[in-house]
């Protein structure tokens, strides 16, 4: 879906509520916005005043006004942290079906892109609003621009992979942060993973707190369920240069080398990340290939 002049846009946080200090980054990325002609609006539950400025039923019915009103052509959640899966009980999955919209969020906010396509079919960008503001900002713009205003390419859903094994695969492609994915196993809001491509992406965690959240996931069947594996950055692991790394964490807990996985640096919680459609097709394609998954085109991009 292609967002054009004058259209409003919905900035709302899902998760923890900024504090004062976020205030100035938030009405950046609003200025910025109406700079390329978008309109911002602020959801009701939208206070710069701590994680808890907010109850969760403040922040689920700002989030249903949000999707509810047909002025508002997207969604933009700038939050994080811990608090997202606290909404998901407060939400109307039938009506944000009927009243579909593209929503942007990443790292806590997996919990609600993944339950927004289980629960109401809809499929989510994971990636930061506020990287227009970052170190990449230029860049990151103009993927931007081109991606969701112009009639250019979809770069900002573009990104370089590495096949690590197995054989190249397309499918739809769930998951996100794994601390906040696992977040929702057990509960309806977990997404179905038979069939689907895995992603996984981690901001914080040294090898011994991601080889036990790997370990759950090989527990509760998730590397017998997917057809395919994206590992995404892992940022203070391939920061501190941590042992063992996450590719071997990764290949030990899945144990099957028949099953494709492959690693991109280009997706995560670093400032150049790149975005991907929960609910979206995705290619794992051969070595130092090209993936790509975009809102517009979910479904119809081939393998290369």
């Amino acid at each position: 879906m292609k967002l054009k002049q004058g259209d409003r846009v919905g900035i709302t946080a899902c998760s923890n509520g900024p504090d004062e200090r976020g205030r100035e980054p938030v009405e950046a990325l609003c200025r910025l916005l109406r700079s390329v002609g978008l309109q911002p609006v602020y959801g009701s539950a939208l206070r710069f005043n701590g994680p808890f400025a907010s109850s969760a039923k403040q922040r689920a019915d700002a989030l249903m006004e949000l999707f509810s009103d047909d002025r508002v052509r997207a969604i933009f959640d700038i939050s994080g942290g811990d608090l997202a899966n606290q909404i998901l009980e407060h939400l109307d999955f039938t009506l944000i079906r009927s009243h579909p919209k593209p929503f942007f969020g990443y790292s806590d906010l997996t919990v609600l892109l993944n339950a927004l396509y289980r629960c109401a079919g809809l499929p989510c960008v994971l990636w930061q609003p506020k990287n227009l503001l970052g170190k990449d900002a230029q860049g990151q713009l103009q993927r931007f621009c081109s991606s969701l205003m112009d009639d250019g390419d979809d770069g900002l859903f573009h990104f370089s992979c590495r096949l690590l094994q197995g054989a190249p695969v397309e499918g739809t492609v769930v998951g996100g942060n794994i601390r906040c994915l696992l977040k929702l196993a057990g509960t309806p809001y977990f997404p179905e993973l038979s069939g689907k491509i895995l992603f996984l992406e981690s901001y914080g965690g040294t090898p011994a707190v991601l080889a036990s959240l790997l370990s759950q996931l090989r527990q509760i069947g998730a590397f017998h369920q997917v057809k395919g594996v994206l590992l995404g950055t892992f940022s203070q692991m391939e920061r501190e240069g941590l042992q063992p790394d996450i590719t071997s964490l990764l290949l030990e807990a899945v144990g099957n080398p028949s099953l494709p996985v492959a690693k991109t640096m280009q997706i995560g919680h670093e400032p150049d990340s790149r975005a991907l459609v929960i609910g979206g097709t995705l290619c794992l394609s051969a070595l130092d290939g090209r993936s790509s998954s975009s809102p517009a085109q979910a479904g119809q991009r081939p393998c290369r």
